[in-house]
């Protein structure tokens, strides 16, 4: 069954780091919604934090789960070895390249500086019309409304167009970020 408009391989930016209990158990139940609805999983190849967490709930349910990794973190013992497909790439430059040409559509999940940087370079992407490819922060626990304020604020000072700040949704559950993608 194929899902939304082309939407079959959706990239999951998330953290390595273990995360907060409302975190793993919201990633849990992401990765048999991925599954239910056909989706593949495309995401960083770690097997640890939240990363690890969500690989797992989707091949756990059956499902496809791609990673991309760098050759110094498969040589750090983080890569997932047990995933449907590993790409490992020399540099994160190329990952994230390799996963963006991967997918047809973004999640974001909670997550630190890499994770934002990931997201926020597909935000500007779409902005610049170098894409169409939706992308939906999945808010769990309320993680996101600190940095949806910050939008707020370079939006009253000018520092960032409506049209852009328009471009960052978000969805409290693993069902309505996917529904989200499909609606863009």
């Amino acid at each position: 069954m194929r899902y939304g408009r082309g939407v079959r391989n959706v990239c999951v930016f998330l953290s390595s780091s273990p995360g907060r209990p409302s975190d793993v158990a919201a990633v849990v139940g992401l990765g048999p919604e991925l599954v239910r609805r056909d989706l593949t999983l495309i995401y960083g190849g770690a097997h640890r934090g939240l990363m690890g967490v969500l690989a797992d709930a989707v091949l756990d349910a059956g499902g496809r789960a791609i990673g991309v990794i760098p050759q110094a973190l498969v040589e750090r013992e983080v890569a997932h070895r047990a995933l449907t497909e590993l790409h490992v790439v020399d540099t994160m430059h190329q990952r994230k390249a390799m996963m963006f040409e991967l997918a047809d559509a973004f999640v974001v999940a909670p997550g630190g500086l890499g994770t934002i940087e990931e997201a926020f370079e597909q935000l500007t992407g779409l902005y610049l019309g170098y894409h169409r490819k939706p992308v939906v922060f999945f808010d769990i626990d309320g993680f996101w409304p600190r940095l949806e304020a910050f939008l707020d604020h370079a939006l009253a000072t000018g520092m960032l167009r409506p049209e852009a700040r328009a471009l960052f949704r978000t969805a409290s559950s693993a069902s309505a970020a996917l529904d989200a993608l499909d609606v863009w």
